[in-house]
């Protein structure tokens, strides 16, 4: 533990931000419903280990792309026009649903909620003022997939302000897109979930930690990781067991050797409930010892 004097540290008194980067390639369709079943744990495991804890939750499809090819996706009629154009059906949508890194709240493609999710003030991430956390969320969280590949780092250093390619975007500044969404006294938690390799993101496991660490001031233990994602790099695997391992894997080589508290799962488990609460187990000491930059 770090020496803090006779002053106790301030602690991040229950203020989590939390980035879900979710992938939309097409075999998410499996993988997609058991992320949102384990929500509720992970919520539960929230107030066991914070108490009044107070969450900004921003999910991110790891992707600019918007886009619904047929207007039956769409779930509200007023939503969408059936003679407008194929490719948008009229929808109304703004610059911040095709910008990387900003929060989605109108998700298309197959299996999507193929509507505008409300949120309260009429921001881009979930915030205490939403109601039902779980309802919400699982608005939020169904992305839909066979939309594009994912490149949840390009998001989710583009959703902190750290993009690897120099933007004049700031998307949690006045007037941006997550306008207010990262905060300086608060844990940054990444829960990423993809069936495929990281294979397509700017730069790779030394950027973003340096680009993750940068955001929180420097701090390494003010940033926590959770992938869940293909084991087909390691054998035995769940998603291969009678096959050997195959080629590495720069998401593994991110969480387990880079982020100091990074921690990589199989998303061919059966249920994720088990790998929220292991990592909100590590939150609860992080936060007494975190001090805001």
């Amino acid at each position: 533990m770090p020496d803090f004097g006779d002053v106790a540290p301030l602690g991040c008194q229950g203020k989590i931000d939390i980035i879900f980067a979710i992938s939309t390639e097409y075999f998410m369709k499996d993988y997609q419903p058991r992320l949102i079943a384990a929500f509720p744990e992970f919520a539960q495991a929230l107030e066991d280990e914070l108490g009044d804890f107070d969450l900004h939750i921003l999910v991110t499809d790891s992707s600019f792309v918007w886009g619904m090819g047929d207007c039956s996706q769409c779930q509200d009629p007023e939503d969408c026009d059936p003679f407008g154009e194929p490719n948008l059906c009229n929808a109304k949508i703004d610059e911040c649903d095709t910008t990387m890194g900003s929060g989605e709240t109108f998700s298309s493609g197959i299996g999507s909620s193929g509507r505008r999710c409300d949120l309260a003030g009429g921001r881009r991430y979930i915030t205490n003022e939403d109601e039902d956390l779980v309802e919400t969320f699982t608005c939020l969280a169904r992305v839909g997939y066979a939309v594009a590949t994912p490149q949840p780092f390009d998001s989710i250093l583009a959703a902190v302000g750290k993009p690897l390619i120099e933007s004049d975007i700031d998307l949690n500044g006045p007037g941006g897109c997550n306008e207010g969404f990262l905060r300086d006294d608060a844990l940054l938690l990444l829960v990423i979930i993809q069936d495929s390799y990281e294979y397509a993101s700017l730069g790779g496991p030394y950027q973003w930690r340096k680009a993750l660490y940068a955001a929180k001031g420097g701090d390494e233990d003010a940033v926590i990781g959770l992938a869940i994602t293909s084991d087909r790099d390691i054998s035995p695997g769940l998603c291969a067991p009678d096959e050997p391992a195959g080629d590495g894997n720069r998401m593994r080589l991110f969480m387990e050797d880079y982020l100091k508290h990074g921690t990589i799962e199989s998303i061919c488990a059966p249920s994720y409930g088990n790998f929220f609460r292991a990592v909100v187990s590590e939150l609860g000491p992080l936060c007494d010892q975190f001090i805001p930059k």
